[in-house]
């Protein structure tokens, strides 16, 4: 996934690479979206079946990439067609930080499992 940053994100990382303020290390959620969203908008994130966000745990960058480092398993999934992947810093709500979308979209039917496999959610930032 070619990552953009959200405008959140990007003002919270120019400040802190300025020295105007300091940012926090936020605990990241990894969340699935019907429509995509952008750097200002939000999107549709799935809603229904038992879908919620899932913690994500990435490997340091380097060369401005970095990847999640276990299984990021969203179980009991309701059917819907999944096109976006987003990080955000709270497990409800909270600000969107990095998103992008599928390289293909992925349908699913109600019950079903989407595992994103350790290594497979690839984000990079130019």
């Amino acid at each position: 996934m070619a990552g953009s940053l959200s405008n959140y994100a990007e003002n919270k990382v120019l400040d802190h690479v300025l020295g105007t303020t300091t940012f926090t290390k936020p605990t990241t959620y990894v969340a699935l979206y019907t429509v995509a969203p952008t750097d200002s908008t939000a999107g549709t994130e799935v809603t229904g079946g038992s879908y919620a966000r899932v913690a994500g745990v990435f490997d340091a960058s380097v060369g401005g990439a970095s990847s999640n480092t276990s299984n990021i398993d969203f179980t009991g999934m309701p059917a819907c067609t999944v096109v976006a992947v987003g990080i955000l810093d709270n497990s409800t709500g909270g600000n969107l930080l990095v998103h992008g979308t599928l390289t293909a979209n992925k349908a699913l039917d109600a019950g079903d499992t989407l595992r994103v496999a350790a290594g497979d959610l690839d984000i990079t930032i130019d």
